[in-house]
């Protein structure tokens, strides 16, 4: 005789995609991964943004202490980009500043948005110490990542130009991340980086040195160009970028190689 089975409740359980232990489990990290492109470029998309100018640089300067003149640039720079994009006749929002979303110099560079009346960028990232998002980025576009290569991936995806504040290990990572990419060819379009402040980047890294012995050629040096005042930044910015319109909303950046085609 077959065994008698009393009848229980039949579990109801959740879908995947709404299952917390399922999402936060090993098994899921590609989707999340994949959030982390999705959830802003939806965002952009629906915010019209089309491209950045990045602001990179310490989380530690502040608007007071010895190298407060930084602070203060790159408040009064983004304030300028902002006004210029403000300026431009475009069915988008071009030349948006763009940061990593803390403190320092990345709050400066939202408060001079914010201050012209822009709207701006935060690319956050959850880190033990400093990184908190700052009060100046635009409602709706700030983003919080959890894997530094697709927060790196956004920053270079919109990017126009980098403005390289001075600052410690991340800002030099973002740095030769983006000088890597172009000097390799791996993007379809020239991202101009300017360093603001010769005299500490030039105390921090022995560029010529680099060419002296023959680890990069003397047209890399091309790739990065130096400005000192917010006033010449702006200038340089609208000489090398020029306001040409362009339709693709956003305007992300494509991998290339010097053979192949844009893919």
């Amino acid at each position: 005789m077959p065994r008698k089975v009393e009848p229980h409740a039949v579990p109801n359980p959740p879908l995947a995609y709404k299952d917390p232990e399922f999402l936060e489990g090993e098994e899921a990290r590609p989707l999340r991964i994949l959030a982390e492109y999705l959830q802003p470029l939806d965002a952009f998309r629906q915010h019209r943004v089309h491209d950045t100018i990045v602001f990179f640089g310490s989380a530690r300067l502040s608007a007071e202490g010895p190298m407060a003149r930084y602070y203060d640039a790159a408040r009064e720079l983004a304030g300028l980009v902002t006004r210029w994009s403000l300026a431009l006749k475009s069915q988008a929002h071009r030349f948006l500043v763009c940061t990593g979303g803390g403190g320092g110099i990345m709050e400066a560079a939202n408060r001079g948005a914010t201050e012209a009346g822009g709207r701006s960028i935060g690319l956050n990232i959850g880190l033990p110490h400093e990184q908190r998002p700052n009060a100046y980025i635009t409602p709706g576009l700030c983003f919080q990542f959890h894997y530094f290569f697709m927060r790196k991936l956004w920053f270079t995806h919109l990017a126009r130009a980098l403005v390289v504040f001075p600052g410690g290990f991340g800002t030099l990572d973002e740095l030769f991340e983006i000088l890597t990419l172009s000097q390799t060819r791996k993007l379809d379009r020239r991202v101009p980086v300017l360093l603001y402040g010769a005299e500490y980047w030039n105390d921090l890294i022995n560029f010529k040195a680099l060419v002296r012995d023959g680890m990069i050629e003397q047209e890399d040096l091309n790739l990065l160009h130096f400005v000192e005042t917010p006033a010449g930044a702006l200038e340089l910015l609208q000489a090398m970028l020029g306001p040409e319109e362009e339709t693709t909303f956003p305007a992300i950046a494509k991998s290339t190689t010097p053979q192949d085609p844009v893919r």
